[in-house]
């Protein structure tokens, strides 16, 4: 399924016929006969939806699946077409290769165009979603940390990463993009929030313009396939604390620690990180190993975590420019940016003074 005609960007299109073309398309000798549909989560950029389906006789599929699809006005669902890209092409080409644990796909289509796109995914439940504002706690952060190996590891500096469609470590034309739009975004972002941001926050974002140029092509020893939004809101939580990892939108090549940055710095409150930063990263690093990474020291591990933690008010900044304006996601850009600027504060002294 490939014409945009085809493929649902609203729930009330999610038919039985619609849902019985792409499973067929994905090879799956089925017929749903019924399917209701109930809003799910609060994605910024793509709608969820949980699907009761019913079946004519027997098959493996489950009675319950999460759709996933591209929402809202055409110009908007242009806008996130590269992420509704991404977000296909890792579930399709990249998930089997990693080890993170991730939802089942039973079935995908997109556009040519991607601005329309629909993921067919396990339903996880009884696992909730993360919540950001509110904070993880450190066994949950271990949990994503050591799932995050899982997705650094196996393609550890694997240089067939790079022939994927769509991914390509930086280049200077890159850069000369992101500036040209960061510096208009970080203006946008001053102005919305005028009031509300405290002077370690407004430093945080006069380093981000300075630096993050150059560090978007500085070069790198190693590489891996990145999240690239490693955040707690993009997780599911079991009732064990198990991590199963969502929203594979921002795909990218490159340093791995950005993740592990992102991930501390901005889904720990800033007292829980600054008790079990140094162990948390032990742990990640540890489970490196264990997926066969080599030739990387804790030492390395730490430097990398540091010099990562940019990471963090880029994403807010386009994040926060990229979302529609809701009251929660106020509460959220402000509050990563608070715990990233106390993070840098604390291990980058130099960068805000």
């Amino acid at each position: 399924m490939t014409d945009p005609a085809d493929i649902p960007t609203d729930a009330t299109e999610l038919t039985p016929e619609c849902l019985t073309a792409v499973l067929r398309d994905a090879g799956r000798d089925v017929v749903v006969e019924s399917v209701a549909a109930t809003p799910i989560g609060s994605g910024q950029m793509a709608g969820s939806f949980r699907l009761d389906l019913t079946y004519r006789g027997a098959t493996e599929l489950p009675p319950r699946m999460v759709a996933k699809l591209a929402t809202g006005p055409k110009a908007q669902r242009e806008f996130g077409s590269g992420a509704f890209r991404n977000e296909v092409r890792f579930y399709r080409n990249l998930a089997s290769t990693v080890r993170v644990p991730v939802p089942r796909c039973h079935a995908s289509a997109v556009s040519e165009s991607g601005s329309e796109f629909l993921l067919l995914l396990d339903d996880l439940a009884p696992a909730e979603q993360g919540d950001q504002i509110a904070g993880c706690t450190v066994a949950q952060a271990r949990a994503v940390a050591v799932a995050a190996a899982g997705l650094h590891g196996p393609r550890w500096s694997d240089e067939t990463l790079l022939h994927e469609p769509g991914l390509a470590l930086p280049t200077d034309a890159d850069r000369e993009l992101m500036e040209s739009v960061l510096a208009p975004m970080t203006s946008s972002f001053r102005d919305r929030f005028a009031d509300r941001l405290t002077a370690p926050e407004s430093a945080l974002l006069d380093w981000l313009e300075a630096t993050a140029g150059e560090w978007l092509v500085a070069p790198i020893e190693h590489f891996a396939l990145l999240h690239g939004d490693l955040r707690v809101d993009n997780v599911m939580f079991g009732p064990d604390d198990t991590a199963t990892v969502i929203d594979w939108q921002t795909i990218t090549p490159g340093q791995p620690l950005r993740d592990i940055a992102f991930l501390l710095s901005t889904s720990l409150t800033i007292e829980d990180r600054r008790a079990a930063e140094q162990g948390l990263l032990a742990d990640y690093h540890a489970a490196l190993l264990e997926h066969g990474v080599t030739g990387y020291a804790l030492e390395d591990c730490r430097r990398d975590y540091a010099t990562s933690l940019i990471q963090a008010p880029l994403i807010i900044v386009f994040g926060c420019g990229a979302a529609q304006p809701t009251e929660r996601g106020d509460r959220m850009f402000l509050t990563m940016l608070a715990r990233s600027a106390a993070a840098v504060h604390d291990l980058l002294p130099d960068a805000l003074a």
